[in-house]
């Protein structure tokens, strides 16, 4: 009784009302706006546009369909290659093979919001011209494991096969070589290495080029491949492991960053280090003679995984979008050469 007298005043039935109001508005808030009730900024809206400046390799392919989604299953992402659409893009992509040491074909400004990515695949030795871009770029895109945008050359992906492929060998040690520079790490270590044992030797460096569709089964009748690369850097690990020794079934004998580095990307037995060996006659002993057993044994990783390479740039490029949500905004890289030399 005393609930409803109380109810009948007409001061508190107006102070209910009023509650009952501001209540609704409050979860209302919510409901327009999902991200205020969880404490997230509010999400992007879809889809990101990625301008690519100009195209890292020579083609450039037909991104005007949604092949993020298309061919990687990534959605809410459109790839452009129209300098028109500057002012839209959330993101520009500026590949360092396609930049000048001037800045006459960049955009003149950068708008609110847009975020620069700056892309490449090669070592610092093969880099140049790096301090013109210093507090150009957002966000870099390349091999190293601490880029933001992390793109290797290739990586191992779990399989449920559980068996082992040898393909069948004809010869030791074999390598393709295009680029042979004597002042390389790789020529000095083949020069000496060559002293013990014999080496077939392919590419436009030895005037025996591999076709395309020649170049696995050429080397896969080798039972060990001279994966050397070209400099020696953090994560400067390159198609040379991925394609050229692990996806054609030889053994890579590896020249690059310590083994421990190697170790981050595939397993310890399914690789030799040259810095393994005290001498590189010790190594090529070791080539020369091992057993069938102990061969196999450097197969095993087949029994959990297979190869999988990135060859295709709108795969590396739709990878933005992926990584777009964790990406600091309003970053810039004071120091680009400094960075990618450390």
């Amino acid at each position: 009784l005393l609930r409803w007298s109380l109810w009948g005043r007409p001061g508190v039935k107006a102070l209910v009302t009023a509650g009952v109001f501001v209540t609704t508005l409050w979860n209302l808030r919510f409901f327009l706006d999902p991200s205020k009730g969880s404490g997230e900024e509010s999400k992007h809206r879809e889809p990101l546009l990625i301008l690519v400046w100009e195209w890292p390799s020579g083609q450039v392919p037909n991104v005007s369909r949604d092949v993020c989604r298309e061919l990687y299953s990534i959605t809410g992402c459109q790839l452009t290659t129209e300098q028109q659409l500057l002012h839209q893009a959330d993101v520009v992509v500026f590949p360092h093979s396609r930049l000048q040491p001037g800045r006459d074909k960049l955009p003149k400004e950068r708008l609110p919001g847009q975020n620069w990515v700056w892309v490449s695949l090669e070592s610092p030795s093969n880099t140049r011209a790096l301090a013109a871009w210093n507090k150009t770029f957002n966000w870099v895109m390349t091999y190293r494991q601490d880029s933001d945008i992390f793109i290797p050359y290739g990586k191992l992906v779990p399989n449920q096969s559980a068996t082992v492929n040898i393909p069948a060998k004809t010869n030791l040690v074999s390598w393709v070589i295009s680029n042979y520079h004597r002042t390389q790490k790789r020529a000095e270590v083949y020069k000496n290495l060559s002293r013990y044992l014999h080496v077939n030797i392919y590419g436009k460096a030895n005037n025996k080029p591999l076709c395309k569709d020649c170049l696995l089964s050429t080397i896969s009748k080798s039972k060990f491949y001279l994966a050397f690369e070209n400099s020696i850097h953090r994560d400067y690990i390159t198609e040379k492991l991925w394609r050229n020794s692990l996806l054609a079934g030889t053994v890579p004998v590896v020249l690059g960053p310590p083994r421990a580095n190697y170790e981050q990307f595939v397993p310890a037995d399914s690789f030799i280090h040259v810095n393994d060996f005290g001498s590189l006659e010790e190594l090529a002993t070791f080539l020369k003679t091992m057993n069938s057993s102990r061969y196999r044994q450097f197969f095993a990783w087949q029994r959990r995984f297979s190869v999988k390479l990135y060859t295709d740039w709108r795969e590396r490029i739709c990878a933005i979008c992926t990584a777009y949500p964790r990406l600091p905004h309003g970053h810039l890289y004071p120091d680009l050469q400094s960075w990618f030399n450390s």
